[in-house]
């Protein structure tokens, strides 16, 4: 699979590599773990839009962007709470991923390619999210797949979003091969075995 971005419609595959069909197989059986990472990556994400907002206060345009992506993230996270308990499934801490770990090492630490790196970073996790969502809504009963299958739709447009402020803010530097860049990585994170279970894991072991 080819790393696809036609000029800024946004709306793009850019995903290097499927998810392993292992992973769903783990995943329908370990569903409420699942649920719980699930939740701490909603909660996560409205995290990281907040901490844009900390970090870069004089870009107006995205704060103003991300600060209504942070309010969307914490409506999912509250809807993944309610849901948890109506199934019965308590909340409980998570350690760090795999995944999020060896992204993150990949990131530049100097402006502008952090905030760009960040941006791209951001709409590939999205990407990645939205097609396991895509993947699982039709394996899981109601009324958890319907719930993911409706929150493919938000993750498609989140990615967009990254997207499209990361090719903003690019300037002179070479978006898209660095997006590649990046991509790369994240699908060897996703094909390679991974020891833990979570959403954005690797091959199960």
């Amino acid at each position: 699979m080819n790393a696809v971005v036609r000029g800024s419609d946004h709306v793009a595959n850019i995903l290097l590599a499927p998810t392993p069909p292992s992973w769903y197989d783990v995943a329908c059986e370990r569903w409420q773990e699942l649920m719980v990472d699930h939740a701490n990556c909603e909660k996560k994400a409205a995290s990281t839009a907040l901490s844009f907002i900390f970090a870069y206060p004089e870009d107006v345009a995205l704060t103003d962007r991300l600060s209504r992506l942070a309010r969307e993230e914490l409506r999912h996270f509250e809807q993944v709470q309610k849901l948890m308990q109506a199934l019965k499934v308590p909340f409980v801490r998570m350690s760090p991923s795999r995944y999020a770990d060896g992204l993150r090492r990949v990131l530049r630490t100097h402006e502008p390619n952090r905030l760009l790196d960040l941006m791209l970073c951001g709409a590939l996790i999205e990407a990645r999210s939205c097609e396991r969502f895509l993947g699982l809504a039709p394996r899981l009963a109601a009324p958890l797949g319907d719930f993911y299958g409706a929150l493919a739709l938000s993750e498609a447009r989140h990615q967009g979003l990254y997207l499209k402020l990361a090719e903003q803010r690019a300037k002179d530097i070479d978006w898209r091969e660095r997006l590649q860049q990046i991509a790369t990585v994240e699908a060897e994170l996703i094909t390679s075995a991974d020891p833990q279970f979570r959403f954005h894991s690797g091959k199960p072991e």
